[in-house]
């Protein structure tokens, strides 16, 4: 890899599920960056291509890394996803299979501690100062960086809207946005069959992307992980709700991490992710089932058929919205003002409307999650406000 070393050479990462908004992200660090006067390589496949670099001076590491210009990230800059790519990867805890070929004979445990070889390929690699992009897992891993002496100014970013410290993810808006307008178009399949619609979304821990489009118009009524719910009560409301609406349907959004009274998460399989992390999906097709059980008691002894829809990868595919386009670009610029003003362990954030910064342990500090008193109302299933006097934005995405 040939570069020119100016002010210093700056890496940049994204890690976790991929959004709308992470490649106006790089390409503003990327152009700042370079009118800066900083080099900027781009790591390949999030803590995975940190990971996987060769120091061999033979070796070839083009699939790990590469440098960025303005010519390859302006290609780049208005589109979704990652050109970067993306994986789930947690260099302290690696499992035998995906220890890279060139390390195998020194790693050989089931699950190995490659943090060694992260630091020393950071060296390699002339990297000043690492930009990760990326939620609390990928993030929690660059404060432990940190705390060895790596230079880390961090992006936040996850549709979950779960990041502490900060009002926004990048990625947030536009799943919300793809959520009110794909659950808008159920609707007519919803009225023309005159049944339940069920939408299963994200939201593993924190119900932002069920509640926020609830309260845009998008349901009737939302299930949310902060609050066990009744499935007989929900049914009874539902049932209300079909019956008030001219076209004898009814809508409730609920997110992957929902549970019922007396349930437990709902897992795809048992396999866990390098973070732990077993991967959630089926709480949409319980609550179908059990709508489809329990609605005569609520319809005068008919049952009420369901229409099962999870929107998954829909959500997080395709371009950013105007939002998700607007926001990376300041994340990336503000980034780029921490570095010059020599600051390191950031992470920039928009706090109550402006754009800010905070100290990066916050991110393993606590769980960001929805305000149940403030902002769920648990008899109802729906959300709750008062006023929204001085709310911010999103309304219920303040701490």
């Amino acid at each position: 890899m040939t570069r020119t070393k100016k002010k210093g050479t700056i890496g940049i990462l994204t890690g976790g599920g991929d959004v709308p908004g992470l490649n106006p992200a790089i390409r503003a660090v990327t152009i700042r960056a370079i009118r800066e006067d900083y080099d900027v390589v781009g790591i390949r496949r999030g803590w995975a291509g940190l990971v996987g670099i060769n120091r061999d001076k033979e070796a070839e590491n083009s699939e790990c890394c590469l440098i960025l210009t303005e010519e390859i990230v302006n290609k780049i800059g208005r589109t979704g996803g990652t050109f970067l790519h993306t994986s789930r990867t947690r260099p302290s805890h690696v499992p035998d299979v995906n220890v890279p070929a060139h390390l195998r004979d020194k790693y050989k445990d089931k699950v190995n501690d490659l943090t060694e070889e992260v630091m020393k390929n950071l060296e390699f690699l002339g990297i000043d100062t690492l930009i990760p992009i990326g939620g609390d897992d990928t993030l929690s891993y660059a404060v432990s960086l940190h705390d060895k002496g790596v230079k880390i100014i961090a992006i936040p970013k996850t549709m979950d809207n779960d990041v502490p410290g900060t009002d926004y993810c990048i990625g947030f808006s536009t799943c919300v946005t793809r959520t009110i307008s794909l659950t808008h178009a159920l609707r007519t399949t919803a009225g023309s069959h005159e049944r339940f619609l069920v939408i299963e979304v994200f939201g593993r821990y924190a119900g932002f992307t069920a509640l926020l489009p609830t309260m845009a118009g998008a349901a009737n009524r939302c299930l949310i992980p902060e609050h066990k719910f009744d499935m007989e009560r929900l049914c009874e409301l539902l049932t209300e709700d079909r019956a008030e609406n001219p076209s004898l349907y009814s809508v409730v959004l609920v997110s992957e991490g929902a549970t019922a009274e007396g349930g437990e998460m709902i897992f795809q399989s048992e396999e866990k992710d390098m973070y732990g992390h077993k991967k959630l999906g089926g709480i949409g097709d319980y609550v179908s089932d059990r709508l489809k059980e329990l609605s005569p008691k609520f319809n005068k002894g008919r049952r009420i058929n369901v229409i099962n829809q999870k929107l998954s990868y829909l959500v997080r595919c395709g371009d950013p919205d105007a939002v998700d386009s607007i926001v990376p670009m300041a994340y990336g610029n503000l980034a780029l003002d921490l570095i010059l003003d020599n600051k390191s362990g950031r992470m920039v954030c928009l706090r109550k409307g402006e754009y800010d910064s905070v100290p990066l342990e916050i991110v393993t500090s606590r769980k960001k999650v929805v305000n149940v008193e403030k902002y769920y109302d648990r008899d109802r299933l729906r959300p709750l406000y008062k006023s929204f006097f001085q709310k911010p934005l999103f309304i219920m995405t303040t701490e």
